[in-house]
């Protein structure tokens, strides 16, 4: 077939360093990049590389910023990666290369599907961008621009959905399980966007990339925390292609505190309790500081929170395994970890139940993600119990002391936080969905201290007969800050 003689130009500006010669002037030079390679019969407008030996992409001729970061990626040795793998199979090759799967095309025998040819391996950009053919002959007229989508669909076939899901890797289907895949809901859009729609998180955290979803603020058409609000499908400056770490311990940095960290401390104006504070709780950094505190403020960290469980949040929430069938030995099924529960509920022969948010006894409950650092499933399963049961009665002794304190100690108009505000904060804590698990040791220190200083400044005492020493204290091998 005959190449194609449209070349795109790159424009270099540049001012002589002779400009104050006689006769010099301001020069723009033009700089003619190779002509694109006119696509193969049957390939659907899909374009695929301009340099196979070079894995350079057709479009990083011109958008050769993206070409930079998108060769560090996972996408970029999609093709390699499956070669190599030993299990290649004509069935996985159109989700390792350039086809009609995670774009908008309809054509379902485009690119390497219908071609063979190899400048369409690897996940290209316009595996989710869609053929580029009718952006790169045009590409000033703005309805040719081929956009990525961030939604999955109501099918779970668009975009990331299309390939990262099946037995091996079904990513999005227990994603699309999860709270992460959760409508949006009555949520209030001014102060709740920004953590529970994609969107609103993308331009929070300053991603400022352009897609098809852009700009559309309807609550009809609000989308729920996708794929690409924690994964960059362009850079791999994060181990997992990760927008953000998940091992620095810091709330605005780490990738899942950045949501994670909101009310983790009462506030003057508010007589809401907690929410969503496991960041600071894991770090030691949440909750009212009673004054006769017996830690200095910010210093407990858990074990969950030290330096031995590097990853954090991501350890246990984010934690993949395979089940293998009892009998045979053979591969059963591979949870990914991203219906981001971290003792999910399994069956009998160890598969996560189909809806995460089903509940459960712990003796149905899978701890692998503990076994890290605990010796084993049920030496954290019973940790867990007796953590969660201290912890529940100190919540419940705080609660019957706070309902005797007067009331005239709340009140969301005097500019201060008075201990009766600041105990009940902390009860809530300890009742906090998964808080207190994040660190039983901080909790547990903030309810203790919480009893005495009622008692000093309220004069009044708990008459439950609980321990008022404390019984969860981190092993003596870990580091406290």
């Amino acid at each position: 077939m005959k190449q194609a003689s449209w070349k795109p130009r790159v424009w270099i500006a540049f001012l002589s360093l002779a400009l104050a010669l006689p006769g010099c002037t301001d020069k723009i030079v033009y700089k003619d990049l190779p002509d694109y390679v006119a696509p193969p019969e049957g390939a659907a407008g899909f374009l695929g590389f301009s340099d196979v030996a070079a894995k350079r992409t057709t479009c990083g001729n011109c958008h050769s910023g993206k070409q930079a970061v998108w060769q560090s990626t996972a996408h970029a040795r999609a093709w390699d990666d499956l070669a190599n793998s030993g299990a290649q199979a004509k069935a996985c090759e159109s989700c390792h290369s350039v086809s009609h799967k995670g774009n908008f095309s309809t054509d379902t025998t485009g690119g390497y599907v219908a071609t063979r040819n190899a400048r369409y391996e690897n996940v290209q950009c316009e595996s989710c961008h869609g053929p580029g053919i009718t952006h790169v002959t045009n590409p000033d007229i703005q309805g040719n621009k081929p956009l990525a989508s961030l939604n999955v669909g109501a099918s779970l076939t668009n975009g990331c959905g299309e390939c990262h899901s099946s037995s091996h890797a079904p990513f999005v289907e227990q994603w699309a399980a999860s709270r992460h895949g959760k409508a949006v809901g009555s949520r209030n859009q001014s102060s709740c966007w920004s953590c529970h729609e994609a969107k609103h998180a993308l331009e929070a955290w300053g991603v400022n990339s352009n897609y098809v979803e852009k700009g559309d603020t309807a609550r009809a058409t609000a989308l729920p925390v996708v794929c690409t609000v924690c994964h960059d499908p362009h850079n791999a400056k994060n181990p997992n292609q990760l927008r953000f770490p998940v091992d620095v311990p810091d709330v605005e940095q780490n990738l899942c505190m950045k949501c994670h960290h909101r009310r983790a401390e009462p506030e003057v104006t508010s007589s809401s309790g907690p929410h969503s504070p496991q960041g600071p709780v894991l770090l030691g950094e949440a909750g009212w500081i009673p004054p006769n505190f017996q830690y200095p403020p910010g210093s407990l960290v858990g074990t969950h929170g030290s330096d031995r469980n590097p990853k954090l949040c991501a350890t246990c929430h984010v934690n993949s395994f395979t089940v293998n069938d009892a009998l045979t030995g053979k591969f059963s099924f591979r949870a990914t970890g991203h219906s981001f529960q971290p003792i999910p509920c399994v069956d009998g022969s160890g598969v996560p139940f189909p809806d995460p948010l089903t509940p459960c006894e712990d003796a149905q409950r899978s701890f692998k993600a503990c076994v890290t650092c605990h010796l084993s499933e049920n030496a954290a399963r019973t940790a867990r119990a007796v953590a969660k049961t201290r912890l529940t009665s100190l919540a419940a002794d705080m609660d019957a002391l706070v309902a005797r304190i007067p009331a005239s100690a709340f009140s969301t108009t005097d500019n201060k936080i008075t201990t009766g505000e600041g105990c009940k904060f902390n009860s809530g804590l300890a009742k906090e969905r998964g808080s207190p698990i994040h660190n039983p040791f901080l909790v547990e220190a903030l309810l203790l201290a919480c009893k005495t200083q009622i008692g000093i400044d309220y004069g009044l005492t708990s008459t439950s007969g609980i321990s008022t020493r404390p019984l969860l204290q981190p092993p003596p091998n870990v580091k406290v800050k």
